[in-house]
């Protein structure tokens, strides 16, 4: 996130993936200390939403098992990862696994590029939501080629 932030001022928004919250959070210490008017946004699948679930509550929300094909964002959100994802103000962004598959699909045709599913999160909300990214400059963080194709459910 710092690289991306000081190598384009100009965006608007920021979106990563989030499971445990270690690379959200640390994405939002470091665009809240060079940008504090960015918007932050976090990706999520919706059966593993427990981000999502605990900003709306106010709390951390850990009852519950995930069912996500992104195994990578399996974990529970971390105390002092959430309580950074609440100050900051990151907003969640869910998106189904089918979304997620199709996303990879889409970045391995377009770019050439393997994403693993947890990651390819934040592609499907983009491509889920246009409403929220239209007329901005969105940053997005793409990590991770750990993925084994043959385990995934492509149909």
């Amino acid at each position: 996130a710092l690289e991306l932030l000081q190598g384009v001022p100009s965006l608007d928004m920021l979106l990563t993936p989030v499971g445990g919250g270690g690379l959200a959070a640390g994405c939002a210490i470091a665009a809240q200390a060079l940008r504090p008017d960015l918007t932050l946004l976090a990706a999520e699948p919706a059966g593993a939403d427990d981000t999502a679930r605990s900003l709306r509550a106010g709390r951390r929300v850990t009852d519950f098992v995930p069912d996500t094909v992104c195994d990578g964002l399996r974990a529970t959100v971390g105390a002092p990862n959430f309580a950074v994802l609440q100050a900051c103000g990151v907003a969640v962004l869910t998106v189904t696994d089918a979304q997620v598959l199709a996303a990879m699909r889409l970045l391995w045709r377009e770019l050439r590029q393997v994403v693993e599913p947890s990651s390819a999160t934040v592609m499907a909300a983009v491509l889920a939501h246009p409403h929220v990214f239209a007329g901005r400059e969105v940053g997005v963080v793409l990590t991770g080629g750990n993925v084994d194709l043959d385990a995934l459910p492509f149909l």
